[in-house]
């Protein structure tokens, strides 16, 4: 849908991508599962391919590294269409998660020397790389609690330690570990990020994590990763040290519209589908599903909601391009858990509609909900984001929560201290 945000550089792109998605793309979708996603990637290279020739590579990509140069708003835009094709589309247009933010980060942070070996190969979509940041023990939501260590032994870092939902571990090349490299300082500045090839001695995928009972492949696949010993250069340190926390929020912010905009393409995908069904199935003698109200209830809310969200992550992501990431840190909390769950209940409705045909796989609304359930989880969840947001609004009334809190550890501890 064409909103105030589309300008005169983008529409003629979202025009081709649009087309492209659904005469290349979203025939390939009947009987999907992931089972079956290692004997469609021959072809989906081949459709990549297609992708170059037509010059649609690289929409995410600055001029200067041969992309097309634009905005986080525009390329959202972009990215909603791609998602019509849930499981192919960024993957096709080499714009996958977590490539694409791990382009984003190097491009920014990197030294010439790792940008030349890592990132002109990932842009030019020859390698794929994951992340690697979420421990077992430690609540993914603080990503100053980690306990994978990284220690300096003369020009090289040694890593220990266990990682999981390393995104997309499966077929990377290398992944952008989250480790600790200052565990004497102030816990804001304790970890690093560092590139770890992926053929390191010492690096091991343990497993691919089921999620709902499929561990998926390749770039949809979750893996729980160990480091034991693993030797890697110094000159792999991205940024520098004690720089981490402060990258994984330059990392996180632009990702969060990129996945918001994903789910508005998925929400709109469901909400398709969930209309098709409603005006073709017959439940009583010349009378279709859609007549019902209840029916018309849910295609309304859908309407609704997709719109809403989409104008509430492209004004977020206009103001990430004009005033920086940082000015808008509310409102990215804000759609974060916004976006998710208005996709989530319209994929639920779109499912409901279809009766017992959308539990199975032979539409791809049973395979979306397994693979986005999850969104209310991935980069924090809703019930973080939402607090974090309360507590940035009630600081301008006066309360500031955080200092109350530290204000009775203080007297928790004093107490504490007199006991003893």
């Amino acid at each position: 849908m064409e909103t105030i945000f589309t300008t005169d550089r983008v529409r003629p792109l979202l025009t081709q991508v649009r087309d492209f998605v659904h005469n290349e793309l979203i025939p390939l979708e009947d009987g999907f599962s992931h089972h079956a996603l290692g004997e469609l990637i021959p072809i989906l290279d081949q459709k990549r391919d297609k992708v170059k020739a037509a010059g649609l590579w690289g929409l995410h990509l600055s001029k200067e590294e041969a992309g097309h140069g634009l905005t986080l708003c525009e390329f959202g835009q972009i990215s909603e269409q791609l998602a019509h094709a849930p499981f192919f589309g960024h993957y096709v247009f080499g714009c996958q998660a977590p490539d694409i933010g791990n382009t984003e980060l190097l491009h920014k942070f990197a030294s010439p020397e790792l940008k030349e070996r890592y990132l002109k190969p990932l842009m030019d979509g020859k390698i794929r790389s994951c992340f690697s940041m979420t421990e077992p023990e430690f609540a993914g939501s603080n990503p100053t609690r980690l306990a994978t260590m990284a220690d300096r032994d003369g020009n090289d870092y040694v890593i220990n330690g266990r990682k999981w939902f390393t995104s997309s571990a499966d077929g990377a090349t290398f992944a952008i570990a989250m480790v600790v490299t200052n565990p004497d300082a102030v816990p804001h500045q304790r970890a690093s990020m560092i590139i770890v090839p992926t053929d390191t001695p010492g690096f091991k995928i343990e497993r691919n994590i089921p999620v709902f009972g499929e561990a998926g492949q390749g770039w949809f696949s979750h893996a729980e990763v160990s480091y034991t010993d693993c030797r890697v250069p110094i000159t792999n340190l991205i940024g520098g040290e004690g720089m981490g926390f402060r990258l994984a929020q330059e990392r996180l912010g632009p990702g969060r519209i990129h996945h918001c905009m994903r789910w508005i393409g998925n929400a709109e995908k469901a909400m398709d589908l969930m209309c098709k069904r409603a005006a073709s199935r017959e439940i009583e003698e010349g009378m279709m599903l859609g007549e019902k109200q209840f029916i018309q209830d849910f295609i309304a809310e859908s309407r609704a909601e997709i719109d809403a969200s989409r104008l509430y992550v492209l004004n977020t992501a206009h103001m990430i391009d004009t005033v920086g990431v940082a000015a808008v840190r509310d409102a990215v909390s804000a759609i974060k858990f916004y976006v998710a769950n208005a996709f989530l209940r319209v994929l639920d409705r779109a499912i409901q509609v279809h009766g017992a045909l959308g539990v199975t796989d032979d539409t791809v609304l049973a395979a979306m909900y397994r693979h986005e359930r999850g969104a209310r989880i991935w980069d924090g969840a809703d019930e973080v984001h939402k607090q974090s947001l309360a507590i940035s609004i009630l600081k301008k009334y006066g309360l500031d929560v955080k200092q109350k809190a530290r204000e009775l550890q203080e007297f928790r501890r004093m107490m504490t201290a007199e006991q003893l």
